[in-house]
């Protein structure tokens, strides 16, 4: 090695040792003829000090370098002076007395600073996507990937112990209408043919519970042809797992044995709520107007549409006939809003689909401020503070429309005012499961329905019956996995008999075309497939949360732009005629 420690490991009792250090310089400094430079690699910083008394020739070289070239460094431990300790690195108590220095090698003047606190940085996207490699120097990204690590590790060694076989499947897939648009892969032996990369290994772990593997886990590499956001990437990491002979809450309590412990081990975050709730999807779209609240506050909301079916407010009266909602939310304090807020609000509804919002402002003595009590009236307006529970100082917003257009405004004004008031824990983590989807969409696409969670999802023993009668009323055997309004994982129990698939396939409006596709996994189903059911977690989702980070480029090593490029590699990129050739393909401009 050329390295006898590294930069993070040298405390007190190393004073008088000769040690040998390499690393990048990450600062120097020139103090009355001692240069002192820090020296960093991914585990510290450790201070060297060229003294031209201890060796002439060293502290010259020292006079030399500049920031990140690569140096190489020997000399003696020595105990910091007292006014020069740093107690906010591991090194801070000591430095080296340098006696040799060698040059490993020279750097270009970075385009960016190399920073080592925890903080988002400043730097340009682009510029910090385009020199990746220098990017990942920073302190908080080495940290992250680090973290990254030790978060894997501990997933390995709880499922090993746990009886999980850890077991790869293919990258190169089966091209299947799953969802989501493929990553096609064109084949030089059997021109005119493509593999697909897969979206996820679903398939695969279905036909390894009935190949008679009980317990599988992965950590999967998927890639999805999608649009860019900041909790999407084409490529990304998941936990992916599988088990036979479990019911749902089998696997709800191992996720959440595992990620309780992973979060008391790892960090320093408080998990709020013991057991993690399981809530229904029903409860949750009408509390907080979502499938995946954030339930570190409150500002949940009601439906108040029986007691204003006939307050003979046209707004309301109008959405009721017309089979819609009305719901509000009351939110504590919120008469300091200002009518910029307020109006910010209302926008925000128009936008989401919705005609506005209306609101009630509680004054002193049990008065009201709003444009809507002279419909409502005092009486109706009472109770229907009354039945929020608004005290005075207290605002309540009202939306009225279909089900779903309701659901999303107050859903994301709940999210807004929580914000604005700073009702929101930074450092908690609210953790729940929403169980007992519909196994289909609220509405058909194309003439067909469309799956809620995806066409494997079992439906709902006690629902079986609807799908002949009316398939939008059966519940299914899918689960999510929340966190701080933020999906983290999903799964569910799979169908494990032909027939049913089957039948599932027709009434999303399968083919036998397209069934064809799925012949493998049709066929397997009737080899004595046993009851299984599973769960798919994004990594790098729950990395983000742990590290609060805003995206989950940054606890990725090579992650891509917002538009799927890679600037420092530069892909996507034109390939050479010939290859083009003996792949039997021809652009077409």
């Amino acid at each position: 090695m050329l390295r006898t420690h590294t930069c993070g490991q040298l405390t007190k009792k190393e004073i008088n040792q000769e040690v040998i250090l390499c690393g990048w310089v990450h600062s120097r400094r020139d103090h009355g003829g001692i240069i002192f430079i820090d020296l960093r690699d991914r585990y510290g910083l450790t201070q060297i000090a060229f003294d031209p008394q201890v060796s002439k020739k060293a502290w010259q070289t020292a006079d030399k370098v500049r920031s990140e070239w690569v140096i190489r460094v020997k000399g003696k431990v020595a105990a910091r002076p007292k006014e020069m300790i740093n107690p906010k690195i591991k090194t801070g108590q000591i430095e080296i007395k340098a006696q040799e220095i060698e040059i490993l090698n020279k750097a270009k003047t970075p385009p960016f600073e190399i920073e080592t606190e925890i903080k988002p940085s400043s730097i340009k996207e682009e510029t910090r996507m385009k020199y990746r490699y220098l990017d990942l120097r920073q302190g908080r990204l080495q940290r992250n990937l680090v973290f990254r690590n030790q978060v894997v590790k501990f997933i390995r060694e709880y499922l090993n112990e746990k009886g999980f076989l850890e077991i790869e499947t293919p990258i190169l897939s089966k091209s299947t209408p799953e969802g989501a648009r493929d990553f096609l892969v064109p084949s030089r032996l059997q021109q005119g043919k493509f593999y697909a990369l897969p979206q996820s290994p679903q398939q695969y772990k279905q036909l390894l519970m009935i190949a008679g593997f009980d317990k599988y886990f992965q950590i999967a590499r998927c890639f999805r042809d999608e649009d860019m956001r900041q909790d999407r990437q084409p490529e990304f990491t998941q936990l992916d797992l599988e088990m036979s002979y479990i019911e749902r809450d089998d696997i709800l309590n191992l996720i959440e044995d595992l990620f309780t412990k992973l979060v008391e081990k790892l960090t320093s975050k408080k998990i709020l709520f013991k057991p993690w709730p399981r809530l229904t999807y029903k409860e949750v779209k009408l509390k907080y107007g979502t499938d995946r609240p954030d339930l570190r506050f409150g500002l949940e909301i009601q439906d108040i549409s029986d007691l204003v079916k006939e307050s003979g407010f046209k707004v309301f009266e109008k959405a009721l006939a017309e089979g819609g909602v009305v719901r509000a939310i009351s939110v504590p304090e919120g008469a300091k809003l200002t009518r910029s807020v307020i109006d910010r609000l209302i926008d925000l509804a128009k936008n989401l689909g919705g005609q506005g919002l209306a609101y009630i402002v509680i004054k002193e003595n049990s008065s009201f401020q709003s444009p809507i009590v002279k419909f409502l009236g005092e009486k109706l307006t009472q109770k229907i503070v009354q039945k929020l529970k608004a005290q005075t100082g207290d605002i309540i917003f009202f939306s009225a429309d279909k089900e779903n257009i309701v659901s999303s405004i107050l859903g994301q004004v709940r999210s807004v005012l929580a914000e604005k008031l700073n009702l929101i824990p930074q450092d908690k983590l609210a953790f729940a499961f929403i169980i007992d989807f519909p196994l289909f969409e609220e509405e058909l696409e194309n003439g067909h329905f469309a799956p809620s969670h995806h066409m494997f999802t079992r439906p709902k023993d006690e629902d079986l019956d609807q799908l002949n009668k009316d398939p939008f009323k059966v519940k299914s055997y899918q689960y999510d996995w929340v966190g701080n309004g933020i999906e983290l994982g999903g799964g569910s129990l799979r169908i494990h008999q032909r027939e049913l698939q089957e039948k599932i396939f027709q009434l999303i409006g399968f083919s036998k075309e397209k069934q064809e596709k799925f012949k493998h996994l049709l066929e397997a189903l009737e080899y004595g497939a046993p009851p299984h059911g599973g769960i798919a977690i994004g990594l790098e989702r729950v990395l983000t949360l742990l590290l609060d980070e805003p995206s989950i480029r940054e606890v990725m090593a090579f992650p891509k732009t917002g538009d799927g490029r890679d600037l420092m590699m530069e892909t996507p990129s034109s390939v050479e005629e010939e290859q083009l050739k003996e792949l039997g393909l021809k652009i077409v401009r």
